[in-house]
């Protein structure tokens, strides 16, 4: 958001607000509050709510500084010092999502915010990967206990959004801290997710609706990307190469022995779920998944992959009840290449 001195503003997540008397280095502004107090904001925390007061359009911005005590003519000023919590020493980082306009959600845009709850500074680096190329959306720091703007993008470019990551530093400016190890979340997202409005819920960072993914959990990344560079090209080489398997559902192998891979997602399954209810979903899913495993229990060795996303871990709880009773003789399984498919999907050995 765009922000000039004279603005009248409010603060997105605190309760006050004033004018816009200076800047205060990239990325903050210093404003007046009623009582005379200049305080630090982030321009991302800042909402206009008023008509600029031309008359501080002319005036020489002063550098900000601590009153002092014994100041004539102005009252005291107090610098904003951001105090500590026990619980801020864990790291606890989000990504979220909202639409723009959710009284018109399907047409509607979104933004994205990297929310961070802890006592630490965090230095970002936000990507997104379309045909195998990662992009840069984003780079800075995010200050102690505070959210910040990422980008805006519409509806029609979701497919950019598929996978995302996040590279994540953590420390504190002029005092000990406790080291935290450097993190790199990688994130498959389910786009699916972005035309329902139910995945939009209540939180305690936004007064609307959101879509919220944790990022990293009482300083446990959500998902760790811990492969290098070179394993990450010969994936890419080889994800390539077995791009023509997935534009079906399933299809039997060329090979006796190569993977067929199942994408169980139900708008992979059927172009609509019109009066169908969660269980519902679920019960369709799960005859899918027996169909391709009856279609397979004679090929020994052969490799499925059955996507079925993170989630709540409903259907593959399901799964895997089936492959511990009704396939507990005929096949092994164990879960499918992180690299390839996050901590999403399931591989079946049939034996």
């Amino acid at each position: 958001m765009k922000v000039n001195i004279g603005d009248k503003v409010r603060f997105l997540n605190s309760v006050g607000g004033g004018t816009v008397t200076a800047f205060h280095g990239k990325n903050q502004v210093l404003v007046e509050d009623e009582n005379g107090f200049d305080v630090p904001v982030l321009i991302a925390e800042c909402v206009v709510v008023g008509e600029p007061d031309r008359r501080m359009e002319n005036r020489e911005p002063e550098p900000y500084r601590p009153a002092v005590q014994n100041e004539e003519k102005k009252p005291v000023k107090k610098e904003f010092i951001f105090v500590e919590t026990p619980q801020g020493e864990r790291l606890n980082v989000s990504l979220a999502f909202l639409p723009t306009d959710p009284k018109s959600f399907m047409q509607s845009a979104f933004e994205s915010y990297i929310i961070n709850e802890s006592n630490y500074y965090l230095f970002i680096n936000y990507m997104s990967c379309n045909n195998n190329s990662w992009t840069g959306k984003f780079n800075g720091i995010i200050e102690p206990d505070t959210k910040i703007f990422i980008e805006e993008f519409e509806k029609s470019e979701l497919t950019d959004h598929e996978r995302i990551c996040i590279q994540m530093i953590a420390f504190k400016k002029d005092k000990p801290f406790s080291l935290k190890n450097p993190a790199s979340v990688d994130l498959r997202l389910d786009t699916v997710k972005f035309y329902k409005l139910h995945c939009f819920t209540k939180n305690d960072f936004f007064d609307e609706d959101a879509l919220i993914f944790p990022l990293i959990i009482n300083d446990r990344p959500e998902k760790q990307m811990l492969v290098g560079a070179s394993e990450i090209r010969e994936a890419m080489i080889s994800r390539k190469e077995d791009s023509a398997s997935v534009k079906q559902v399933f299809r039997k192998p060329e090979k006796e022995n190569k993977t067929i891979e199942v994408d169980l997602h139900i708008h992979q399954l059927t172009d609509t779920v019109s009066g169908m209810n969660n269980a519902g979903i679920l019960e369709y899913q799960i005859s899918k998944f027996h169909e391709v495993m009856k279609g397979n229990r004679n090929r020994k060795g052969q490799k499925i992959v059955f996507i079925h996303g993170k989630g709540e871990g409903v259907l593959r709880a399901a799964i895997e009840k089936e492959l511990k009773t009704t396939y507990k003789n005929g096949s092994r399984f164990q879960d499918a290449s992180f690299r390839e498919y996050g901590f999403g999907a399931t591989m079946v050995t049939i034996k």
